[in-house]
């Protein structure tokens, strides 16, 4: 009778013990299995896109190719993938290893997949524009964009640094980091695609004479393209399109320069310190302030 008694004592302990030989123990390999796979996966496709980044940087290229732009694209979101992947098998195999058959589980997940199906469509939708802006390629790593979001009044501005098939981060010229869901994304600008434009408007007083101004704004073009540290970054002359606007007390004219993808803001500050400075020495005042308008490019009209 005592030893049935501590048998009976001891058979709660010996089932805790056979359940974590038979199952824990595995389930606990099988997670940890994957954790480690799954930081391997992070790990590889790092170590490709600092590759990627380390040929750009040694080469003699001033900006990234569009090429390269979407070999770092496809490396971030096929990492991503096969993560995922990782993190599903996982869960499967563990819902079989406690001895839940995954066929059994296929109404319950219907009903809650329905259920679900409301909340889940956003995430759908955001993965599946994610799918279209990898695939036709609209933009990538290193691309300077503008995107317009539903449901905000300003758009969001910015170098992007990562692009998944559910989310698009940027960092805007404050140093912030923007999360877009790609779903939400109504309109993407890419101000560094093929090529851009540097516009820059000067406003001179009405009493002015445009003629002189233009063959001014011409020479000072003439001479951005001949400089040295300019040139690499300009795809031809900077050119005077004429009079833009018309006001009472001044008037715009404006000068227009083709330049290599993200290169128009620099060619844009470089070439207002030049236009400015050759009116002076002419004589004639600026009106107010340049402004430049930096805009992307894509083929010649």
């Amino acid at each position: 009778m005592q030893t049935t008694h501590l048998a009976l004592t001891f058979t709660p302990y010996d089932r805790l013990l056979d359940w974590l030989k038979v199952t824990g123990l595995p389930i606990a390999l099988t997670v940890l299995g994957a954790v480690i796979l799954a930081r391997f996966v992070n790990w590889a496709g790092g170590r490709i896109t600092q590759r990627i980044d380390d040929n750009y940087q040694q080469g003699d290229a001033l900006v990234r190719s569009e090429a390269t732009k979407h070999r770092h694209s496809v490396a971030q979101v096929i990492t991503w993938v096969v993560i995922t992947i990782i993190y599903v098998i996982t869960a499967m195999k563990v819902l079989n290893l406690l001895g839940l058959p995954i066929g059994s589980l296929v109404a319950p997940a219907t009903v809650l997949g329905a259920a679900l199906g409301f909340g889940a469509q956003r995430v759908v939708q955001d993965i599946l524009a994610g799918f279209f802006i990898i695939t036709e390629r609209q933009y990538g790593f290193g691309d300077t964009v503008q995107i317009a979001i539903t449901g905000s009044g300003t758009d969001a501005e910015g170098v992007i640094e990562d692009v998944t098939l559910r989310v698009t981060r940027m960092r805007n010229a404050d140093g912030e980091v923007i999360t877009v869901p790609n779903g939400q994304i109504v309109k993407a600008v890419n101000l560094s695609k093929d090529w851009a434009r540097a516009v820059v408007d000067v406003p001179i007083p009405a009493s002015a004479d445009i003629n002189r101004v233009n063959d001014i704004l011409h020479r000072v073009g003439v001479d951005a393209y001949e400089d040295k540290s300019l040139r690499p970054l300009l795809l031809d002359t900077p050119s005077v399109m004429g009079v833009e606007s018309l006001a009472v007390d001044q008037v715009s004219v404006r000068m227009v320069a083709r330049t290599l993808p993200g290169k128009q803001f620099q060619v844009g500050r470089a070439l207002r310190v030049r236009v400015v400075t050759a009116l002076r020495r002419a004589g004639i005042t600026v009106a107010a302030e340049l402004e430049a308008d930096p805009v992307g490019g894509g083929d010649d009209e």
